[in-house]
């Protein structure tokens, strides 16, 4: 078995237009969360969001490649041109044919559905663009990402919900590790944030209307937000053969299905997902410092995954930290674990451990240690990413020191 790790990330989101950008405000516990500015915004009931502001897609892209990128492929590109940048590797000969992209996404181009429905039946017009359904599929970004950078194996993408970025990780680290490909595209992007897409969340009353406030008592719902985040996930002895800067490496991964209910969460489903990332990576729990909880500021996530995490840690689990960073930069739906393995690699890398931002007051079903509103410096050799996902549908990668 190959040992798989990072070389590269990218990313933009609520909190920067990059990486260094993020992780500064994760460290500072900034929050990314403000008032959503968007057509027919006020006729929802929910005005809040992680909304990328003052983004130009001008700046970045031509007239035509715009007519074919939807806002979820735009921001898929800026984060991977900045992972390939920092990987410093490029794809030709071999390498292109050994090398592909799989990326995490569950609404796919939500805007551009928006905007066509409204211009069909609102506006009452009989034709849309020739390049709408190409614009709109949900693997769009990952066939750009691979036309882009000449990437020629495996490229497809990943959609659950949630858990789509962990999961499409996931398959990276496994293609690698096998020996099938040498390095990957990875990770995931989401941009949800219009009138149909809020307008669909509200629906299931499970927003909250002034901030996402996760393991608190005072919690009251998830808030949404986009952006992307991508990685070179590379072969560890072709990244030491080219003299590679190694971020950290991904040490297991494991997903399992709660087959209980379309939308509660089962805490067996998500202990049984710890338990196999740590059977995978062949660690013992003990080792375990940081946990990047899925931690979405509602009370059947929040307790359910504090619930499984003592049930699998034991006494350890008075001992490590957790926290959530969706009280941050808000819920990414399919792009979501990826921004929030930056957390683990700045833990790991950089002995910086992420808060959770808004923590008001303490929940007896959630006694654990969250990093309460303010970064933590912490050393620790094994962190873990959680995705719990509307379907019953888990995914864990546990990651470890470079």
């Amino acid at each position: 078995m190959k040992r798989v790790v990072i070389t590269g990330a990218g990313t933009i989101n609520p909190l920067g237009d990059s990486v260094p950008a993020t992780l500064e405000a994760m460290r500072e516990g900034r929050c990314g969360i403000t008032d959503l500015a968007f057509r027919d915004v006020e006729r929802l009931a929910i005005g809040i969001g992680g909304q990328i502001k003052g983004y130009d897609p001008d700046t970045h892209f031509n007239r035509q490649q715009l007519s074919l990128y939807d806002r979820f492929t735009q921001f898929t590109l800026l984060a991977a041109r900045e992972a390939l940048a920092d990987s410093g590797l490029e794809f030709t000969g071999e390498l292109a044919d050994r090398s592909g992209v799989v990326l995490g996404n569950s609404g796919g181009g939500l805007l551009t559905q928006d905007e066509n429905y409204r211009a069909v039946y609102e506006e009452g017009k009989n034709r849309v663009h020739p390049f709408v359904v190409p614009k709109l599929m949900n693997n769009a970004a990952a066939s750009h990402v691979s036309m882009e950078f000449n990437l020629r194996g495996p490229s497809f993408t990943v959609s659950t919900a949630c858990a789509s970025s962990n999961h499409a990780m996931g398959q990276a680290f496994q293609m690698i590790r096998t020996g099938m490909c040498t390095a990957m595209i990875t990770g995931g992007s989401e941009s949800m944030l219009c009138f149909g897409g809020v307008k669909a969340w509200e629906g299931l009353r499970v927003m909250s209307k002034d901030a996402c406030r996760p393991f608190s008592a005072t919690r009251n719902g998830m808030v949404q937000g986009e952006g992307a985040g991508v990685f070179v996930f590379e072969e560890y002895e072709h990244a030491r053969a080219r003299g590679a800067t190694i971020l950290c490496e991904v040490l297991g991964f494991a997903m399992t299905s709660d087959a209980a209910d379309i939308v509660m969460p089962s805490k067996q489903g998500a202990a049984r997902a710890i338990s196999g990332a740590l059977k995978d990576a062949r660690v013992n729990r003990e080792r375990v410092g940081y946990i990047n909880a899925h931690g979405t500021g509602t009370a059947a996530n929040d307790k359910t995954e504090c619930a499984a995490v003592a049930d699998v840690f034991g006494q350890h689990a008075n001992d490590l930290m957790m926290s959530s960073t969706k009280s941050m930069h808000g819920h990414l739906i399919g792009g979501t674990g990826a921004v929030e393995l930056l957390a683990c690699i700045m833990a790991l890398r950089d002995g910086v451990i992420a808060p959770t931002i808004g923590y008001e007051e303490p929940d007896p079903e959630c006694a654990l240690d969250v990093v309460p509103n303010a970064a933590r410096e912490a050393e620790v050799d094994v962190v873990l990413s959680n995705a719990f996902a509307f379907g019953g549908l888990n995914a864990v990668l546990a990651m470890g020191r470079a």
